[in-house]
């Protein structure tokens, strides 16, 4: 008698053996769906451990972009005198820090979500997908708080959004894509590699100038680099967003560099999600 035939004798019901992926694998994005219950509670978790004993909680969401636009304005506004259009500075550095900031927090807290949520990865099982999209739905509250403050300071500056703000639903849920292809990359060689918890700072910083935060990307002004710049997926988010709040005198429409960034930001986010799939069989034992 076999190992298995013995353990069906001891035990009424059918046996189910788990046996390690080989290979690339299916997403299974239904199980995924089938956990959203522990989705939310870990999404829920994480924004409660952020402010968890801070003296401002929440106000952090909106302190963080707040000061980073102050910054850009004296250093980028007063001093270099970067073009914005024909709307003040502080609006327009703000209106590209806001996803910028969703970007970059979302980023960095999904890169690391796996390594901190090793206990529970080890003891139980679960789709392994939620822990890094639970780090970046955790974000999104932040966002809305800054996003909020941004629209009333568009108001208080006599700024009206136009009917291109129909689009921002759209650029969020680039900005999602993009964050979140870029962290399913970075969590899943995390676990491997624990050198991307220290690139990972270095690396948003560098993105943050290369990409038209400080600046518009009307500056490059040949057609084809313009579009080539679109290769970073979050010029076509930055550009989208001003466009859409401020207007054409502010943000030519992206155009081309729009598609360039959607399909660098659709295809981190596939690979991203097969690589952190081929992986995931070993976070148990590694992490």
């Amino acid at each position: 008698m076999n190992k298995q035939e013995s353990l069906q004798n001891d035990f009424v019901g059918p046996i189910t053996e788990i046996l390690p992926s080989r290979g690339w694998v299916n997403l299974k994005l239904h199980e995924v769906w089938a956990y959203r219950e522990l989705l939310f509670f870990l999404t829920w978790r994480d924004i409660k451990v952020r402010y968890k004993q801070t003296v401002l909680g929440a106000l952090w969401a909106i302190i963080q972009p707040v000061m980073t636009m102050v910054v850009f304005s004296l250093f980028f506004g007063q001093l270099a005198k970067i073009p914005s259009g024909d709307v003040p500075y502080p609006i327009f550095s703000f209106a590209a820090v806001v996803p910028w900031t969703f970007f970059s927090n979302s980023v960095t807290t999904s890169a690391n979500s796996l390594v901190g949520s090793a206990q529970l990865i080890k003891k139980v099982f679960f789709p392994r997908l939620v822990v890094p999209i639970a780090s970046v739905l955790g974000n999104a509250v932040d966002f809305l708080l800054a996003f909020t403050v941004l629209i009333l300071m568009m108001l208080g500056f006599g700024i009206w959004p136009t009917a291109a703000v129909l689009w921002i639903p759209w650029f969020t849920l680039l900005a999602f894509i993009t964050a979140l292809g870029v962290g399913l990359w970075l969590s899943a060689l995390n676990v491997e590699y624990r050198d991307i918890r220290y690139a990972v700072t270095f690396l948003v910083s560098i993105w943050q100038f290369a990409s038209p935060v400080a600046y518009s990307s009307s500056l490059i002004e040949n057609d084809l680099l313009r579009t080539l710049y679109g290769l970073n997926p979050m010029a076509g988010v930055i550009e989208g967003f001003r466009w859409s709040l401020l207007g054409s005198g502010v943000a030519a429409a992206p155009g081309p560099m729009l598609w360039v960034s959607t399909a660098v930001s659709v295809v981190l986010l596939v690979t991203g999600a097969f690589y952190f799939r081929r992986m995931e069989r070993n976070f148990a034992d590694v992490v």
